[in-house]
């Protein structure tokens, strides 16, 4: 398994990944590509290239984690989601391209700009993971508690390990 992320030159970091961590790596931001597509525009052409979009708040739950309300207000919420989701997909999708480009078996240097992103990607391939196991506070103790046969470790496993990676890219950061 990776020793995680050390501090590396000019404010970058350095990983050490297995092949099939850089597999599982790959497969997750692959996923996240797919759940956080470009944002719903409108019609009209000046909308569409200032990335104006849809007003809705997901009703799909990891979406409604990834993109949350920003106000309390239906109606403010609305309106500060329409200005700035289709900019907000944007920039997951183009984190989860980092580190799905940069993920390497073996040792592997990133600079500071590419360590941000693979944070922002790692938190959202946590909270999406997150959302889909129903994960609590008391995870670590229920993966204690579980056993290696039963079908949802690997899951709950994975979640650990990446709770791990940010955390270690985190304090390599700082």
């Amino acid at each position: 398994m990776s020793s995680g992320f050390k501090p590396g030159r000019n404010g970058g970091v350095i990983a050490a990944f297995e092949a099939a961590e850089v597999s599982l790596l790959r497969s997750l931001v692959s996923m996240m590509l797919g759940i956080v597509s470009p944002g719903q525009t409108s019609d009209d052409p000046l909308e569409r290239a200032l990335g104006i979009g849809d007003t809705a708040v997901p009703s799909d739950p990891v979406l409604a984690r990834l993109f949350p309300s920003a106000y309390e207000d239906e109606k403010d919420s609305a309106e500060f989601r329409r200005y700035t989701e289709a900019t907000l997909r944007d920039g997951k999708r183009a984190d989860a391209q980092t580190v799905f480009d940069t993920a390497e078996p073996g040792h592997a240097e990133l600079t500071a700009e590419q360590a941000q992103a693979w944070l922002r990607s790692l938190n959202d391939v946590r909270l999406t993971l997150g959302i889909k196991l129903d994960v609590t506070e008391e995870v670590h103790d229920e993966i204690a508690m579980m056993s290696e046969d039963d079908p949802r470790y690997p899951a709950y496993v994975t979640y650990d390990w990446l709770t791990y990676l940010q955390d270690s890219l985190v304090r390599a950061l700082w």
